[in-house]
């Protein structure tokens, strides 16, 4: 069993992927769910699972790139339930463009998709959690991809970036109110969306192992959380090495 146990959780991108695996490791521990993504009938299919194991469960098919629907969840959430807990921002994506092909188009969307529904649901739970007396948790799925400058994943680096660096002042700021925030850090992990873009993956993990990482962080909460260590070992490396040595092992890595 889960320690987190009789707890309201919203988990934004359950629909597949790291975000209903969540929902499917929590949902034995008698919580109350409420779940969203875009595609109604994979949500309600997750959503039968969730009760199947013992949980409550609201799910809510909805666009993150709308604000008033981001809040409007939030919003059904609390009058629900009362309380939100614990909030997991999972929605994002991150496809394999190159910055001499990419367009100004394709590079608005990722960011839009990667930060914009980050800030969507951000600000409602923020007033949400101001409102309750014991504050809450936020959680963030970002990427390790997010701590530097990838190829080919420029834009998605880039948007996570931006996440990441928001979600840090938002830490510092809301610590006296009792909003906690845990950014997540994955690296590649075998999802459906990923499987065939032709980008390398070196120390893949599965999504079953990835949502268990997820669930470990939402459970200590740790502000940054990091995740396989292999490739967070990497990137570490690879931050600290000179500029053009550092390029030159990710031009290298990207060709493999």
């Amino acid at each position: 069993m889960a320690r987190i146990t009789g707890r309201t959780i919203l988990i934004v991108g359950a629909s597949s992927g790291i975000g209903a695996e969540v929902a499917r490791h929590l949902a034995p521990g008698g919580n109350r769910f409420v779940i969203t993504a875009r595609r109604a009938p994979e949500l309600a299919a997750v959503a039968q699972e969730i009760r199947a194991a013992g949980s409550a469960c609201l799910h809510i098919a909805a666009d993150a790139l709308d604000p008033q629907a981001a809040a409007d969840v939030v919003a059904a959430a609390a009058a629900e339930y009362g309380t939100i807990d614990i909030a997991l921002l999972n929605a994002g994506q991150g496809p394999d463009m190159s910055m001499d092909q990419v367009t100004v188009d394709e590079v608005e969307r990722i960011m839009a998709l990667n930060y914009d529904v980050v800030v969507n649901y951000l600000i409602p739970l923020i007033g949400q959690m101001r409102s309750q007396k014991a504050g809450g948790l936020i959680a963030h799925t970002s990427s390790l991809a997010g701590l530097m400058g990838i190829p080919r994943q420029g834009p998605y680096s880039a948007a996570k970036a931006a996440a990441r660096t928001l979600i840090d002042a938002a830490r510092v700021e809301l610590a006296p109110r009792g909003i906690r925030f845990t950014t997540i850090h994955p690296g590649f992990v075998a999802t459906e969306r990923i499987s065939e873009d032709g980008l390398p993956k070196p120390f893949q993990v599965s999504q079953e192992r990835a949502a268990r990482h997820v669930v470990r962080a939402l459970e200590k909460e740790p502000a940054q959380a990091y995740f396989p260590w292999p490739t967070a070992a990497l990137v570490r490396t690879l931050r600290a090495l000179p500029t053009p040595l550092s390029a030159l092992l990710l031009r290298k890595l990207a060709s493999r």
